[in-house]
């Protein structure tokens, strides 16, 4: 089974091809430039440069959210329309979990944290033990206090990745001096993890269409915050 995945979440773009669990090629970027001008690009260089074409694609595979509002969405608009014409499955993946699956060689807590901005990180806690990772939280919105408190109760080693480690272990690091701040390649969003959970959801039997696929913000955007404000000062 070929799955093509996308990850776009954050600044970096990438796009995996995984067949039958072994990774045959992954692109990233993270040049600054924008995900609608990159990552198709990307796919079809992948796709050519693997000897394959789009009908060799059997499934596709997008990180959901949390993360950017527009990155995410374009992500998951790629997805949903490269499945859309053949009807092929589309799974959408949390982003936050796909970081972890890169780490789950390690011993400890992964503290996976994307930059929610106002004191925030999208966040998730995983335990890595013997190769495979135990979901310990829900994906979730919270402050860099409320993750600090709950993060001092664990007795295991705390590893940060994401594009928000860097903010929680700066924040951090005095009041958990044990943190673990993964090194950049290892740590940040890639469409393999992606494509791994993916392929495990397929395992299970699981063939979700384009039109399933929810993405998940978490929380409401800055223009729909700034509606509501408006509309309470108007009451």
């Amino acid at each position: 089974m070929r799955i093509l995945a996308f990850e776009t979440s954050a600044k970096a773009a990438s796009v995996a091809l995984l067949q039958d669990g072994i990774l045959l090629g992954e692109y990233y970027q993270n040049s600054g430039q924008t995900h609608s001008r990159t990552l198709m690009k990307m796919a079809e260089d992948l796709l050519r440069n693997c000897d394959l074409s789009s009908k060799d694609v059997d499934a596709v595979a997008a990180a959901a959210g949390p993360g950017s509002f527009t990155g995410v969405r374009i992500g998951a608009a790629a997805a949903k329309g490269f499945a859309w014409g053949r009807e092929l499955p589309c799974y959408g993946i949390s982003t936050l979990e796909a970081m972890a699956v890169g780490c789950s060689h390690l011993d400890g807590v992964i503290c996976a944290a994307m930059d929610a901005r106002r004191s925030q990180v999208y966040n998730a806690l995983f335990l890595a033990k013997n190769g495979k990772l135990t979901r310990l939280s829900v994906d979730r919105a919270i402050s860099l206090q409320e993750l600090g408190e709950e993060l001092r109760l664990r007795e295991e080693k705390i590893f940060l990745i994401g594009d928000g480690a860097q903010l929680c272990y700066n924040t951090l690091k005095e009041q958990l001096p044990d943190l673990v701040l993964m090194p950049e390649q290892l740590r940040m969003q890639r469409a393999s993890g992606v494509a791994l959970l993916a392929a495990a959801m397929a395992a299970e039997g699981l063939r979700p269409n384009g039109g399933e696929m929810e993405v998940r913000y978490l929380r409401l955007s800055q223009a729909e915050r700034e509606k509501l404000e408006r509309q309470k000062q108007a009451e």
